[in-house]
C-alpha cells in the first residue's frame, strides 16, 4: 500500500528541508478582494515568460482579467460550478493556453511547458504576498469561443491570483476543504532507480544540512 506524508497543519511539512516559499504554496478558495498592482503582474507573468521550455519555443500564452473588468467575467463565467462558488472573490483570473503546433511542427511538449511557466509565476506570486489556485474545472470550447483562440492553441488549466482570505468566509463545505490537512505521497513512493517502483538508494539518507 502506497505511504503518505502527513504534514501537520494545512501548510504541511515536507520530508526534507526545501525552500520555505515552496511548503508556503497552497491553493486556496478564501480570497481578499485587494488584488496585485500592474507592475506585481508583470513580474509574475515575467516569471513565467523566464519559464525553460523544449527548444525555447515559449509555447504559453495567458488570457487575464482583473475585478472588474470584462476579461475577468467572461473568464469566470467559463469556469464550472463548483470553482465559481468560491472563484468569484478571487482578484484576478486567468486562463492558461498552450500552443501545440508552430507552423507544420507539432510541439509534444506545449503542456509540460506551459505548466512550468505556471509554477514560476507561483513562486514569483508567493514571494510577493500572493497565492495562486489552479483550476481544471471549466469549459475550455466556451472560452476558445470566447476570446477567439487559434486552432493551434489550446486552454489548458485556469488559474485564480490573490491574497490569501480566511476561511470563515467560506461555505461550510468549502471551509472544511480549507483546513484540511495537505497530504503527499512519500518520496520512496515517487522517485524510483533500478527499476519503476523500487526506491532510489539515496531516498531514506538523511541529507546533510549544506545540500538542502
Amino acid at each position: 500500500m502506497t505511504s503518505r506524508v502527513r504534514p501537520v497543519g494545512g501548510a504541511g511539512h515536507p520530508e526534507v528541508s526545501i525552500h520555505e516559499l515552496l511548503t508556503r504554496r497552497w491553493s486556496p478558495r478564501a480570497f481578499l478582494p485587494q488584488g496585485p498592482t500592474k507592475t506585481q503582474l508583470r513580474s509574475m507573468f515575467s516569471a513565467a515568460a523566464w519559464a525553460p521550455s523544449a527548444f525555447n519555443s515559449q509555447p504559453w500564452r495567458f488570457i487575464v482579467g482583473s475585478q472588474p473588468d470584462a476579461t475577468w467575467q467572461v473568464i469566470h463565467d467559463c469556469l464550472d460550478d463548483g470553482n465559481r462558488r468560491w472563484a468569484g472573490a478571487a482578484p484576478v483570473l486567468a486562463l492558461n493556453v498552450a500552443q501545440l503546433r508552430a507552423g507544420d511542427r507539432d510541439l509534444p511538449t506545449a503542456v509540460y511547458d506551459l505548466g512550468q511557466a505556471v509554477a514560476l509565476l507561483t513562486v514569483e506570486a508567493l514571494s510577493a504576498g500572493f497565492y495562486v489556485h489552479q483550476m481544471s474545472g471549466f469549459d475550455p470550447r466556451q472560452a476558445r469561443l470566447a476570446f477567439d483562440i487559434p486552432n493551434e492553441h489550446a486552454p489548458i488549466t485556469a488559474m485564480a491570483i490573490g491574497r490569501k482570505g480566511e476561511p470563515a468566509s467560506l461555505p461550510e463545505d468549502l471551509k472544511a476543504r480549507e483546513l484540511r490537512v495537505r497530504e503527499r505521497r512519500a518520496l520512496a513512493d515517487t522517485v524510483f532507480a533500478a527499476r519503476y517502483g523500487l526506491p532510489a538508494p539515496w531516498i531514506h539518507t538523511p541529507v546533510p544540512t549544506a545540500l538542502r
